[in-house]
């Protein structure tokens, strides 16, 4: 365990949504599957070694998760159920993996603040990861972390991120560490000087990503050569490697290498599917 991170406790608690998403590209790839930020980011560290449990609310038609073989690895027990449909994304990318157009139900997840500050007052000693999204009140939930000196790490969504990181700003110093790619890292320059953050791992598609301490570089990767089949969820899949890495004691540079290979392993493999409930 770093004396960057600190002392934490085993879980590492993600606050976000768990949606069904429909993926589309111009080359017909894409389809419908499981996604959203909790789900992704949680499964990714498990897989790493963590113990991870998501923080959201499911549907409905979601509700079945828990039981399911595949997802058996997560920590479920921070989760709860709303009467309505899961969120729902409608994610349109280019032939580069670029996002260009994006389609939202948010269906129960309007109840995710509530849900997750009463989690947070109820464990206090958890760690936590934030995926700064909407419909989630971040200003809420990153001032309640920050006053409970709680460990947490954050990330974004372009298509929110520059009035996400705004209204982020005044608390993401007291983050260990800010998940950003190179567009989102841009609008973090704009709205905070980001010599005063601990720690910010910035990726870049297919590129270097890097990790930047106070400002100065100390790690970077370049992702393994894969033939891209879904790019959704690869950050959630870097981000969720690099935190388990690391509360392992890997050093930066090494959990930075693992967590880029582990993408560029997601972003070539199936798209997750959304299982069938059980009969009888």
């Amino acid at each position: 365990m770093s004396d960057l991170l600190g002392v934490t406790t085993e879980r590492l608690a993600v606050i976000g949504n768990i949606s069904r998403d429909l993926t589309r590209y111009p080359d017909h790839r894409g389809g419908t599957r499981l996604g959203g930020g909790a789900l992704l980011l949680s499964l990714a560290a498990a897989k790493a070694g963590r113990r991870a449990a998501p923080v959201c609310v499911l549907g409905n038609d979601l509700a079945h998760l828990p039981e399911a073989p595949e997802l058996s690895a997560l920590d479920w027990s921070a989760r709860t159920q709303a009467d309505g449909k899961s969120t729902a994304f409608d994610l349109e990318y280019d032939l580069q993996g670029e996002l260009v157009g994006v389609g939202t139900n948010y269906g129960v997840a309007e109840e995710l603040t509530d849900h997750a500050l009463r989690h947070m007052d109820l464990h206090p000693r958890d760690t936590y990861h934030v995926c700064c999204r909407r419909p989630l009140d971040v200003a809420a939930v990153l001032g309640r972390l920050a006053g409970n000196a709680a460990d947490f790490s954050v990330d974004f969504f372009l298509p929110s991120a520059e009035a996400m990181i705004r209204a982020t700003a005044r608390w993401l110093p007291k983050a260990t560490t800010v998940f950003v790619n190179a567009a989102e890292y841009r609008l973090l320059e704009q709205a905070i000087d980001c010599a005063t953050l601990p720690e910010v791992v910035i990726t870049d598609g297919p590129r270097a990503a890097v990790v930047r301490r106070f400002g100065h570089q100390v790690a970077s990767a370049v992702p393994p050569p894969r033939s891209p089949r879904e790019v959704s969820g690869a950050g959630d899949a870097l981000a969720g490697t690099f935190l388990a890495r690391r509360w392992q004691g890997a050093t930066t540079a090494q959990a930075l290498a693992e967590a880029t290979a582990a993408a560029a392993d997601y972003v070539a493999a199936p798209p997750l599917p959304i299982p069938a409930p059980r009969r009888g």
